[in-house]
């Protein structure tokens, strides 16, 4: 059973999505809190996972960043990673308050941007009692060496302090394309993968996506660094999804970080790139690896 639900942060601001609860659950249940990647909204394939998780006897809260999709927000397109685990943390805090879920019994997942999130957050939050994080960026500024060319990355530093003068002038923030439309224009992802997936058939599974993020969306992710916080995870139980043709989040820092990670670990390898995950066969394979890994620890 799926129900439209909201809840407010600690600034007040309100973020929407959606609860599962399994069927014929007679005693309080866990829950799996789960959030999407970067600009991505709750409607790409989300639902997908949280039902399967769902039929495998969790609650699963399932709710959009704030800024996008259908979550509040002052300034639509923000992408701050910081704020975003904050609002994680919340997350926790209202669904533990919720009637049939076991407050003793919280589980998070990410993807992507948000499988970061998921680290940082086991690291820090020591009422999460197992994570997954698929495909997850591990290291923004190394990241952003793989996806910017060494001659463009002292323009897109100029870009960057431009839009700091300017925002500090009172103008409003710089924005920029989440994926190219036309291939070489300026984006923050730009990879072919990125493109097809964003601007493909999903873009009518999840209308309320929009094309664009902040500059300083960008910049907070060259910025960010969930590398530091993996070695911080453990004992909490941590599932590590990768994709062999990765070159997103590329898939060499994820197995070097995964490295660095303590027991109790898990690393499910998966053939494909970094949006095969949510789909198909990887699909099916993860996401029955990922409900095996939740009903152990959970």
């Amino acid at each position: 059973m799926r129900t439209d639900v909201e809840f407010l942060t600690e600034d007040a601001v309100r973020l929407r999505g959606w609860l599962y609860r399994p069927e014929s659950v007679a005693r309080a249940c866990p829950c799996i809190v789960m959030a999407h990647g970067f600009s991505a909204t709750k409607e790409m394939y989300l639902d997908d996972f949280a039902l399967a998780f769902a039929q495998g006897g969790f609650a699963v809260l399932v709710y959009d960043n704030r800024n996008l999709g259908a979550s509040d927000g002052a300034i639509r397109g923000e992408i701050d990673p910081w704020q975003q685990v904050n609002d994680y943390r919340t997350a926790i805090t209202w669904v533990r308050t919720q009637a049939g879920i076991d407050p003793a019994r919280i589980g998070v997942w990410g993807s992507s941007y948000s499988g970061a999130h998921a680290l940082v957050v086991a690291a820090l939050d020591r009422r999460v009692r197992c994570i997954v994080a698929q495909v997850p960026l591990i290291s923004g500024s190394q990241n952003a060496r793989r996806l910017v060319r060494a001659d463009l990355v002292a323009g897109m530093r100029a870009a960057f302090e431009a839009d700091r003068a300017a925002r500090y002038a009172g103008e409003p923030p710089a924005m920029v394309k989440v994926a190219y439309e036309t291939e070489g224009e300026a984006c923050a992802l730009p990879t072919a993968d990125t493109h097809a997936f964003f601007m493909g058939p999903i873009r009518e599974r999840a209308p309320s996506w929009r094309n664009e993020v902040t500059l300083r969306s960008v910049e907070m992710f060259v910025d960010y660094e969930p590398s530091v916080y993996i070695p911080l995870v453990s004992p909490t139980p941590v599932l590590f999804v990768a994709a062999k043709e990765d070159h997103l989040t590329v898939v060499d820092l994820t197995l070097a970080a995964y490295q660095t990670a303590r027991e109790p670990k898990q690393l499910l390898l998966l053939p494909g790139g970094h949006f095969d995950a949510y789909v198909g066969e990887a699909f099916r394979v993860s996401s029955n690896a990922q409900l095996e890994w939740f009903q152990r620890h959970l």
